[in-house]
This record gives C-alpha cells, structure tokens and sequence, in this order.
C-alpha cells in the first residue's frame, strides 16, 4: 500500500516544517509494517510539499497511526496535509484491483 501526503507549506515556514516532516517520517519508520519512505519539495512550486510512504497493508499503516509514539511525535505535522485521499493500492501487472463494495454488519 502507498500513502501519499501531500502539504501546502508557506516558504517562512519551510525549514520548521521540514525538520517535523523528517521526524514524522522517522517515527513512523519505526513502526511495524512500514516499508520505505519519501519527503519531497514539488520543483515548480516549492510550497507544495509531499511524504510518500509504503506499508505491507492498509491494516499496518492504520495500527501505525494508532501507536503512541506516532500520535505524539507524527500527528502534528501530518494534520497539516491537504484533505485530499492519501491511500492507494499497489498495481502490479496483471494483478487483481481492490473491489468497492458494501460490507455486511450482519
């Protein structure tokens, strides 16, 4: 699973955000599941920043939000991102694509 998040960051703020960015990334390297990670700064637009992450699967990323740690140290940057959807699935040749459906309750 990749998740992508994407900030709006104003260039006075650039070097403070960076360093929480950088942090974020770290604690959330720490958790289980985590599979890599990428901070980037668009080049035509340098306000526009991005954190790409990849997880074994939705149910890793959403424990990794849940942890201590990752509420403390991660949560305050990355309520910065835009409200946008950030999870996406991993399409490979051939591969079988997640299907939307309701779901029993029952």
């Amino acid at each position: 699973m990749i998740v992508v998040n994407r900030f709006r960051v104003p260039d006075t703020e650039a070097t403070t955000f960076r360093g929480g960015l950088e942090g974020a990334r770290e604690v959330l390297a720490a958790q289980r599941g985590y599979v890599r990670g990428r901070i980037g700064r668009n080049v035509d637009d340098p306000e526009l920043w991005v954190l790409t992450t990849e997880w074994e699967g939705p149910g890793a990323y959403r424990r990794a939000l849940s942890a201590y740690d990752v509420k403390l140290a991660a949560v305050p940057t990355l309520s910065r991102a835009l409200d946008e959807p950030s999870a996406y699935e991993v399409v490979e040749p051939g591969a079988a694509l997640n299907v939307v459906e309701g779901r029993s309750l029952g």
